[in-house]
């Protein structure tokens, strides 16, 4: 399967991402990758090692583009840069088994270098080819946009996952999320409930996202011992106390499980 997990600052899709890849690779060969600004995934698996993005990786958008990241307007570089060994290469083993790969994309300043640029062409290439042609079960760490998706891209996506907190803020956005994500062709649309620490809670989110016509695919309690796998450095799975954990293990389930 290929799935967008995505939404809001703070909402928790980051662990909620980490967490689905460790599980997953108990069976299946993963690619988790991290295609947002933040980039904390790595974090959320308990890895520190200090990793370049791949956006600001200079010398390999020099070579598969042929010109230099922040080139100037006009420059001709190549739209179809070679990319089909960058998945293995460039990407950090979670354990020796291997099952479990990250990749960090980083992003483009727009600012600085606009949206059509060699290192936008080679994010952009990277995901098409992990997403059309990697047989792997692939986990996308989007931030609050659709930016990395082309068209034909997001058409091959499984289900993007819209995380949501109690609050408004977090439902505004997954309204837009929505919205953004049919524009491009993404069919299987749904939402995780994060955080919740009441019945009020519950029923005030499930009442949101009925009129935004968004199905529940699974709801996560409020769980201290997420914020200490934070402090702690370490990854949810490590804590099999957890709620969260017992939560997201029956969500694993109901995703692979799901057919709209």
């Amino acid at each position: 399967m290929k799935i967008a997990i995505t939404g809001k600052g703070g909402v928790g899709k980051t662990t909620l991402s980490g967490t689905l890849a460790c599980l997953f690779s108990q069976t299946y060969k993963v690619f988790a990758i991290d295609a947002d600004p933040d980039m904390n995934l790595a974090s959320s698996l308990g890895i520190h090692t200090k990793i370049t993005p791949i956006s600001k990786m200079r010398d390999l958008i020099k070579e598969r583009t042929g010109a230099e990241p922040g080139s100037s307007f006009g420059e001709v570089f190549k739209i179809n840069p070679r990319i089909s060994d960058l998945p293995e290469s460039l990407s950090i083993n979670y354990d020796e088994n291997g099952k479990l790969k990250l990749l960090v994309m980083g992003t483009v300043d727009k600012g600085g270098e606009g949206c059509v640029c060699p290192a936008s062409v080679l994010l952009k290439a990277l995901m098409r080819n992990l997403i059309l042609k990697k047989d792997e079960m692939i986990i996308l760490d989007m931030e609050a946009g659709v930016e990395h998706l082309g068209r034909k891209t997001a058409e091959a996506v499984d289900i993007m996952i819209i995380v949501v907190e109690p609050g408004l803020k977090s439902l505004e956005t997954a309204e837009r999320i929505k919205r953004l994500a049919r524009d491009i062709g993404i069919k299987e649309i749904v939402c995780i409930v994060n955080k919740i620490s009441s019945l009020d809670e519950d029923q005030f989110v499930r009442s949101k996202l009925e009129d935004l016509g968004i199905k529940i695919i699974g709801t996560i309690p409020r769980d201290p011992l997420v914020v200490k796998a934070d402090m702690d450095g370490k990854a949810l799975v490590d804590y099999p106390d957890s709620e969260a954990l017992a939560a997201i293990k029956n969500i694993s389930k109901n995703i692979l499980e799901w057919n709209g």
